[in-house]
């Protein structure tokens, strides 16, 4: 479990890193910018980790024997967490809107997806090294 950590806690600052110099930001911007991304990535984890993964936990577990209708309470307790997750996601450019211009808005978009590419990539090289 630590180790886990540990590398969450390398992934996150290799990603802090790299938007910082993909997105080029001034000591005021980042001050700003750095507590809302935060914020976000936060929220953003928590859909992902608690509310998506109990989701999945409940159709991998409950699948052969749930009901039509605890199969539609499950439709939507997806459809609520992919909502809030768009709802988030749009959010965010407004929010970041005061902080920093949209060419950098749209530059971050792009770090992110990057950021994730470089990742894959990396995780793929490693598992071919191994075997």
């Amino acid at each position: 479990m630590m180790a886990q950590k540990d590398k969450r806690e390398q992934i996150k600052a290799l990603k802090v890193a790299f938007i910082t110099e993909q997105l080029n930001l001034t000591e005021k911007e980042s001050q700003s910018f750095w507590p809302v991304y935060n914020a976000f990535e936060q929220e953003k984890n928590n859909i992902r980790f608690k509310e998506m993964r109990a989701i999945r936990k409940d159709i991998k577990e409950n699948l052969d024997t749930m009901t039509d209708a605890e199969a539609n309470a499950l439709i939507e307790r997806l459809n609520k967490a992919e909502n809030s997750m768009h709802k988030l996601r749009t959010e965010l450019p407004q929010k970041l809107s005061n902080i920093i211009p949209a060419k950098k808005i749209i530059k971050l978009k792009v770090a992110e997806e990057d950021f994730k590419k470089k990742m894959l990539n990396e995780l793929k090289k490693r598992k071919k090294e191994r075997g």
